[in-house]
């Protein structure tokens, strides 16, 4: 079983910056895709990024390229989402995903989530 940590939410301004962090525990031998997920009140769980063990394969989701950065540091089985450039819009509750297959991830497929993290991002 693997359990995923969040952590680096929080409120902060537009234009402002953060780096969200997410922990593996337990068997995390066969996480080779990390990514992130997002949901915002009233709205479906969307996707942001993903990458994969190797880190030669990235995804982000329009509303995001430009603006945020995905990587992991697999000796730590951790994987970061810098977000840079904040805007209200990217007020949600962020999530960590992690599973075997990044193709899977993508779809929300992924075997593994986190408890979530909260980014509020103020006007």
């Amino acid at each position: 079983q693997v359990r995923l940590v969040e952590s680096g939410g929080g409120l902060v301004q537009t234009g402002d910056s953060l780096r969200l962090s997410c922990a593996a525990s337990g068997r995390t031998f066969g996480l080779y895709a990390m990514g992130w997920f997002r949901q915002a009140p009233g709205k479906e769980r969307e996707f942001v990024a993903a990458i994969n063990w190797s880190e030669d394969t990235i995804n982000y989701a329009d509303s995001v390229k430009g603006r945020f950065t995905i990587s992991r540091d697999n000796a730590k089985n951790t994987v970061y989402l810098q977000m840079n450039s904040l805007k209200p819009a990217d007020t949600a509750v962020y999530y960590c995903a992690a599973g075997q297959n990044r193709l899977r991830l993508l779809r929300g497929e992924n075997d593994y989530w986190g408890q979530g993290t909260q980014v509020t991002v103020s006007s």
